[in-house]
C-alpha cells in the first residue's frame, strides 16, 4: 500500500490550522524538486506518510479497473509486453499535450483520492497524531485548504532541469516540458507554512526537515 511510517523546515507565512485531533499536513514540491528525499527524512522521524505517487502506481497496476481505463482512453500502445503500463510511453503522450493530460487526470485523480482517503483514515485509527499527504500536485489540484500545514519542497527551475537530466536521463526538452506541466514554485509557495530549500547538496535537507518536523509536533501536541 501507500502508507509508510517514519517521524518532521521553517516556518512560512501562514499559520498551521488545526482541526480534529490529528494534524494532517500536506507535502509537495515540483518535479526534481527532492520532495521524495524529504519525504523519507520525515518518515525516518516516525511520521505516518501517505503517498500520492506510490499510490497512483498501484491504482493502475496490471488487473485494476484504472488501468483498464487509461488503456481505453489511450490505446494498447501505453502497456508494456508484460501487460504491465509503460509509464514513459504514457508520459510522452500526454505531458506535451494538455488536453491529453486532462483526460488522463480525470480518470487517475478520483482513485488516487478514495485510495488516499481510506489510508489516512487508517492512520487516523491507529492513533497518529501528525499524517504526512504526501502529493506532488497539491496546488494544481487546489488541494491545500484540506491540510493544516502545507510543506513545500522548494527548487529553482534550473535545479529541477538539472536534476531530471542529469539523475533521471531525460533529454531537456522533456525535463523542461514536465517542469512547466507543474504550477510554478511561487504559486506553491503562496500556500506553504513550510518551506524546504533543496538546491543544495543533500546533507542541508536534514536539519530543515527536523525543524519542521517538530514544529509540526507542537501544533500536534495543542489539538483538543
Amino acid at each position: 500500500m501507500g502508507l509508510r511510517h517514519a517521524r518532521g523546515g521553517c516556518r512560512g507565512p501562514v499559520p498551521v490550522r488545526q482541526t480534529g485531533g490529528v494534524l494532517k499536513a500536506g507535502l509537495t514540491g515540483g518535479i526534481g524538486s527532492g520532495k521524495s528525499a524529504v519525504s523519507a527524512l520525515l518518515a525516518g522521524h516516525g511520521a505516518v506518510v501517505v503517498d500520492a505517487d506510490l499510490i497512483a502506481r498501484e491504482v493502475v497496476e496490471p488487473g485494476t479497473a484504472g488501468l483498464e481505463a487509461v488503456v481505453g482512453e489511450f490505446g494498447r500502445e501505453v502497456l508494456r509486453p508484460d501487460g504491465g503500463l509503460d509509464r514513459p510511453a504514457l508520459g510522452f503522450r500526454v505531458f506535451a499535450d494538455p488536453d491529453a493530460l486532462a483526460r488522463l487526470n480525470a480518470i487517475l485523480h478520483p482513485l488516487i483520492g478514495e485510495r488516499a482517503a481510506q489510508e489516512m483514515a487508517t492512520a487516523e485509527q491507529s492513533g497518529a497524531r501528525v499524517l504526512v499527504h504526501d502529493v506532488a500536485l497539491l496546488v494544481e489540484n487546489g488541494l491545500a485548504g484540506l491540510y493544516d500545514a502545507v510543506v513545500v519542497v522548494a527548487a529553482s527551475p534550473a535545479t529541477q532541469l538539472d536534476r531530471l537530466v542529469r539523475l533521471r536521463g531525460m533529454t531537456e526538452r522533456d525535463a523542461r516540458e514536465r517542469i512547466a506541466a507543474q504550477a510554478p514554485l511561487a504559486d506553491k509557495l503562496a500556500v506553504a507554512t513550510d518551506v524546504v530549500r533543496n538546491d543544495g547538496p543533500r546533507e542541508e535537507l536534514a536539519p530543515q526537515v527536523a525543524a519542521v518536523w517538530e514544529r509540526l509536533v507542537a501544533a500536534a501536541a495543542h489539538l483538543s
